[in-house]
């Protein structure tokens, strides 16, 4: 398997594989430049965010800083899509965003898994595995949803959550570890 595959595959991969780090390095360079825009600069940090990301929709916002682990290539946007100051995608694979989903200040998907093994975490491994949000839905400040998890259409998570299981759609949902609390 090609270690750029290897992403994307749920295996185990060193991603301290040179050819993985010069194409992450390249991808963090425009992610720093998107950070360092000016306010009044919109049309620039909107021409970069077509260059960085996967897929962008109509409308989106993202307030800077925004942090990704390979700058945005591979998220997925849908229109409308508004990220909060500090919003990070540890976007090691896919994660795709919903239509008019919005993330308050300092929300984290992280897509990447470590090995429970001392020696496989000690040589450096990780797996990953994508991540899936409905439209629709809020994420309030501080919420971390964690690898492979989907969450359906019309969901709200209440701030300081952390998501470690798919959430179904039409829910409100909060906690440590988050759950359903009622239906919306």
């Amino acid at each position: 398997m090609d270690i750029f595959e290897a992403l994307h595959s749920g295996e185990w991969y060193l991603p301290s594989d040179p050819a993985l780090v010069r194409e992450q390095t390249l991808c963090l360079e425009k992610l720093y430049d998107y950070n360092a825009t000016r306010p009044s600069e919109p049309e620039k940090r909107e021409a970069l965010l077509w260059e960085m990301l996967a897929e962008l929709g109509e409308g989106c916002y993202l307030e800077p800083p925004f942090r990704a682990n390979w700058g945005g290539r591979h998220v997925h946007l849908g229109n409308n899509v508004y990220c909060n100051f500090g919003v990070t995608f540890v976007d090691d694979t896919h994660i795709f965003v919903g239509d008019n989903t919005q993330f308050g200040p300092n929300c984290v998907l992280a897509t990447a898994d470590h090995p429970l093994d001392a020696a496989q975490r000690e040589a450096g491994y990780q797996r990953n595995f994508p991540i899936r949000i409905g439209r629709n839905c809020w994420f309030g400040a501080g919420v971390l949803v964690m690898p492979g998890v989907t969450v359906g259409d019309n969901v709200v998570v209440a701030a300081g959550s952390v998501v470690t299981h798919d959430l179904p759609s039409n829910v409100l949902a909060m906690g440590v570890p988050c759950r359903v609390r009622r239906e919306l």
